[in-house]
């Protein structure tokens, strides 16, 4: 198979994966199963056929309207189907045909898949978490045998990550509750440290927490707090500060901590610290 038919594949395999991923983020919330009944309207519950379910293609024939009704389709499905096959062609060019790149596609397609999920219902399923975790561990295994960690984290310090993701969180979370008064972390955070914890080590895995608490307070400060201070000014009521579902902000800190976790902390200690 030439370079090209293989990245083609890849794409195409992607967007099959981001159809499915848009199953688990609408189901799983709701404690319903990912492999039945098949995908339906839910307006007319129209079962949709194999040809209206084609990635992207289908929501584009359609006109983004069911066949049934005629309810308008959220582009929020073809465009999730995009990002993730853009998300393993991207593995693929630059790792290659390579166990790595499926490791990248799949940590990317977990993670993407928990901020959507947990932005939208403020739950982080375990379907995501259990599976990551499991995952990781497992090819931390098999990147050991075949001669690929970077740059993932080699079983042993996979193991300690788990360990230290989860445990930097809930102290987190606790030193949160006594602040703010309020429960400020859910187990959905707890299992999804843990499972990124897996793919980086302890090092990337704290450093995680940090970005994410950094891209949360930048949210906050940015966009959450002015808009809901207008609204409560708009409505005469005192501001109360709304709950923001962190797993939204972890996600992509997990990522960056994977990608250029290494060269972040190497800046630091070298161009900060001097050292």
């Amino acid at each position: 198979m030439s370079e090209t038919t293989f990245r083609v594949v890849t794409f195409i395999v992607g967007a099959c994966i981001g159809s499915f991923l848009n199953v688990c983020i609408s189901r799983w919330p709701l404690g319903l199963s990912v492999v039945k009944p098949r995908s339906r309207c839910p307006n007319c519950g129209h079962e949709i056929t194999w040809y209206e379910n084609i990635p992207m293609v289908s929501w584009l024939a359609l006109r983004a309207r069911c066949r049934g009704c005629g309810t308008g389709i959220s582009p929020v499905y073809p465009l999730v189907e995009l990002v993730v096959a853009l998300g393993w062609l991207a593995a693929v060019v630059e790792y290659g045909p390579s166990l790595t790149a499926l490791r990248v596609a799949v940590f990317g397609t977990l993670l993407l898949g928990i901020a959507l999920t947990d932005a939208e219902h403020y739950v982080i399923p375990d379907g995501f978490t259990a599976f990551g975790l499991v995952w990781m561990l497992v090819m931390a295994v098999a990147g050991v045998i075949v001669g690929e960690t970077v740059p993932f984290a080699d079983l042993y310090d996979a193991l300690i990550g788990a360990c230290v993701g989860a445990g930097a969180i809930s102290i987190a979370g606790w030193l949160g509750e006594m602040a703010f008064k309020k429960e400020a972390m859910g187990f959905g955070d707890v299992t999804l440290m843990a499972m990124a914890g897996a793919a980086l080590g302890p090092g990337r895995t704290l450093l995680t927490v940090f970005l994410g608490a950094l891209i949360g307070a930048v949210a906050f400060l940015a966009v959450v707090f002015p808009i809901g201070w207008f609204n409560s000014r708009r409505r005469g009521t005192p501001f109360d500060p709304p709950l923001v579902p962190f797993g939204v902000f972890l996600a992509p800190a997990a990522m960056l901590a994977l990608l250029w976790g290494q060269s972040m902390a190497d800046w630091y200690v070298h161009g900060i610290l001097g050292r």
